[in-house]
């Protein structure tokens, strides 16, 4: 039975290892402090290591866990905003804000746990932690459909030149060696002078330089871009989500959109607006904005917009978060349904239960939605020059190595969203520098509409070209780009990282039989 002293000195153990948690929050947007992270993980693992023989096993997850509350609880606290939109769901607040946050802990918990066995003061132990830690990253990143928000590579999204190497390796391997890298000054702290630590730290620090200077060299030898003679015009409205709820408000909000938009009859635009910029109209009855739309474009617009839809009647009826290509006739051109639905935002999770209780998606509208079948590449006429792009909403940035198949090479990535629901917090910030690692990934300019939240015209390199604050409204005015080439991540996806796990399990095997 552990006496008060021991209590005592458990609890601040997991204490400052919530402390250090909350402190990876200014790692990502909008501050950016990468190099806190050697402070970070130097010092959880200083902590882990100086306390082995009181952290059991038990105690180790927990200490795992402590960290990963405050990781999560700093970076996604933003979540309750959205239930703020809804009296019905005020009541989920304290929920949202400590339950999910210590269920994604978990996983940090398990990585813990797992490296006790080999917490040492050696270098297969970072070796052995980068492991377990990335890996369980992925299975965050995957596992009931995923959340890969704020993985340790998001934090270099500011440092463009380091994350050039996303066209070879992809994000979860530059978590790998990033871990690593945060990782390795704690050799430092437990070791006297060895040859060995000085030789791994050297060669970890040149590969972090070597990065550096292969970004810069990419970014320095390729500016240039093929553009088409078509314009792209990305709409960001900034109208509150608070008064876009409201009944209504659409045909206002278009007005508006339209007004933003500045169509000019002559000139080949694509329009894009964000998502939901029809929340009272099914796709069903888009004809209803058949005169507005003649009255204001021409047969040399195209807009792309966000817009519910529905399928079957009845009992088989469902509904879908969408994307429409409209010409200025309201005619449908395509169509996309979100593949990737956010749990409780846009279904309700156990549905046919929790519905008895009241409860319903945060999202307008009872029923939730369902998940489309498949996310094909949406190709304009010839009259558009053939142009082709990607469709994404919202949170379907985030997903690295998932967003299109290696057969498919689209001019660009069209993403709508609306980061209303982040209210004005880090969330919209976060959630735009997810894009500029799918751009670099894929090799594709990324044209990003937001109501509330940041619009940007982002390049194949993740350089922003253009873009509007958040709490913004106006127009970014672009030419469309021509495709370039897929890159190598495209190709061979998430592989990668399971390529380079493999290299450093086996790197790990050869250090453990060298150091016995």
């Amino acid at each position: 039975m552990k006496t008060f002293n021991q209590k005592k000195q458990l609890f601040y153990i997991h204490f400052k290892a919530f402390i250090l948690g909350c402190f990876s929050l200014f790692c990502f947007a909008p501050y950016n402090l990468y190099f806190l992270n050697f402070l970070i993980f130097t010092s959880f693992l200083l902590i882990f290591y100086k306390n082995k023989k009181i952290l059991t096993f038990k105690q180790s997850f927990i200490y795992g866990c402590a960290f990963g509350f405050g990781y999560f609880l700093s970076n996604i606290h933003w979540i309750t905003i959205s239930l703020t939109f809804d009296e019905s769901f005020k009541i989920l607040i304290p929920f949202a804000l400590i339950i999910i946050p210590l269920f994604l802990s978990i996983f940090i918990g398990l990585a813990t746990v797992l490296s006790r066995t080999c917490v040492d003061n050696k270098i297969s132990f970072v070796i052995y932690f980068s492991i377990l830690f990335s890996l369980f990253e992925f299975i965050r990143g995957t596992i009931f459909t995923g959340f890969p928000w704020n993985l340790i590579a998001f934090s270099w999204s500011q440092s463009i030149e380091n994350i050039q190497i996303l066209s070879l390796i992809g994000t979860y391997s530059l978590s790998l060696f990033s871990i690593t890298l945060f990782c390795s000054p704690f050799l430092l702290f437990v070791n006297k002078f060895k040859i060995k630590d000085i030789v791994f730290l050297g060669i970890i620090f040149l590969m972090f330089i070597s990065n550096y200077v292969y970004g810069f060299m990419v970014l320095k030898n390729d500016n240039n871009f093929t553009y088409s003679d078509i314009t792209i015009k990305i709409i960001s409205s900034n109208i509150l989500l608070h008064d876009s709820l409201k009944s209504n408000s659409e045909i206002k909000e278009v007005e508006n959109l339209i007004t933003l938009s500045e169509p000019k009859d002559e000139e080949k635009t694509i329009f894009i607006w964000p998502e939901g910029s029809l929340k009272e109209t099914d796709l069903r009855n888009i004809k209803l904005y058949e005169k507005i739309f003649s009255k204001n474009f021409s047969k040399n617009h195209i807009i792309v917009l966000g817009i519910n839809s529905t399928s079957g009647e009845g009992i088989n009826k469902k509904y879908f978060n969408s994307m429409a290509v409209l010409n200025n006739q309201a005619n449908i051109i395509s169509t996309y349904h979100k593949n990737k639905l956010v749990p409780f935002g846009e279904f309700l999770p156990f549905e046919f239960f929790l519905s008895k209780f009241g409860l319903k998606k945060i999202t307008e509208g009872y029923n939730s939605f369902s998940k489309g079948s498949d996310r094909k590449i949406i190709k304009l006429a010839k009259k558009f020059n053939n142009i082709s792009f990607l469709p994404l909403i919202c949170y379907e940035i985030i997903y690295t190595g998932k967003i299109k198949r290696k057969n498919q090479s689209p001019d660009l990535i069209i993403n709508i969203s609306e980061d209303g629901w982040f209210g004005n917090s880090v969330g919209p910030y976060q959630h735009f520098s997810h894009a500029k690692f799918r751009a670099v990934e894929e090799g594709l300019f990324v044209a990003r509409s937001t109501n509330n939240g940041v619009s940007a015209f982002i390049d194949s390199k993740g350089r922003v070209i253009k873009s509007l604050k958040n709490g913004k409204s106006g127009v970014l005015k672009v030419k469309s780009p021509i495709f370039l080439k897929n890159t190598f991540f495209s190709k061979y996806g998430n592989n990668l990282f399971f390529f380079f796990l493999l290299l450093y399990i086996l790197f790990f095997l050869i250090l453990k039989k060298y150091e016995k």
